[in-house]
């Protein structure tokens, strides 16, 4: 019985070193122990009141996902669609957590805290847990598409809820590692699913491009003072964190569009 060959390397062979990258991932993690935000997390350079908004640049700085959820599910509907195909599933529960990070991110910095950091983070990991569900249903297993998304919005609950329980009652707060793992995920994961199904090169790019535009994000984020200073008062770290997070997924959101554009 020969082995099923895609490119040159054996599909059974890439999938093993695939599936060792994410338990690698998830076993570093493990030893590293646990992972706590730090003390002065709701403190933000740039908190300015606007319009009656407190905070309102790193409130209205979210609009940006809201435009791109939307536009991201438009061209969800767009592509074609198959008995055996569910793949798409998994993009339409990452443009919907795109899309709800607008508001739950918005609430939160209204007036930030635990609580409502709970509703910012959940549509984060909803948003991951999808592109990650879309990424492996695409890379043959379409026909599962439905369950992986269910089971990827599963996990991104029990992350977040991990955090926020793991943390109460306690001065450290709660343990990150679950959550930060579902982020990690498809940055790892979706391009090596790629390069298993033999996706095109544009596809392939997009996902880099993408993963790129949000580790700049997450680099912005860790900057926000440095940030704040070097552009005079005008934009914060974490104000830029959001256009950059948004423009990651709006190259997502375009490489669906080409996509729908071939197959149609």
């Amino acid at each position: 019985m020969q082995t099923l060959v895609i490119g040159r390397t054996p599909a059974r062979r890439r999938w093993s070193w695939i599936t060792l990258l994410a338990w690698a991932s998830v076993l570093a993690l493990g030893l590293y122990g646990p992972i706590r935000q730090w003390p002065d997390y709701h403190h933000f350079v740039g908190d300015v009141a606007l319009w009656g908004t407190p905070a309102a640049l790193n409130v209205w700085s979210n609009l940006p996902f809201l435009l791109v959820g939307w536009w991201g599910l438009r061209q969800v509907r767009r592509l074609p669609r198959h008995a055996d195909d569910s793949a798409w599933v998994g993009w339409r529960l990452f443009f919907a957590g795109v899309a709800l990070t607008a508001l739950g991110s918005a609430y939160y910095h209204w007036a930030p805290d635990d609580a409502r950091l709970v509703w910012d983070r959940l549509p984060i990991a909803l948003a991951a847990g999808g592109l990650l569900a879309a990424g492996w249903a695409e890379a043959g297993a379409r026909r599962w598409g439905r369950e992986a998304a269910a089971l990827a919005a599963l996990l991104a609950v029990v992350s977040v809820a991990w955090w926020h329980f793991t943390g109460l009652g306690s001065e450290q707060g709660g343990d990150l590692r679950p959550y930060l793992w579902l982020q990690l995920a498809p940055l790892l994961l979706v391009p090596c699913w790629q390069h298993r199904a033999d996706a095109p090169w544009s596809e392939r790019l997009a996902m880099l491009q993408a993963g790129l535009c949000y580790g700049l994000a997450k680099v912005a984020e860790l900057g926000d003072a440095v940030v704040y200073d070097l552009s005079g008062g005008w934009l914060s770290g974490h104000h830029l964190k959001h256009l950059l997070a948004a423009a990651a997924c709006a190259l997502l959101a375009w490489m669906l569009r080409q996509r729908a554009a071939r197959q149609g």
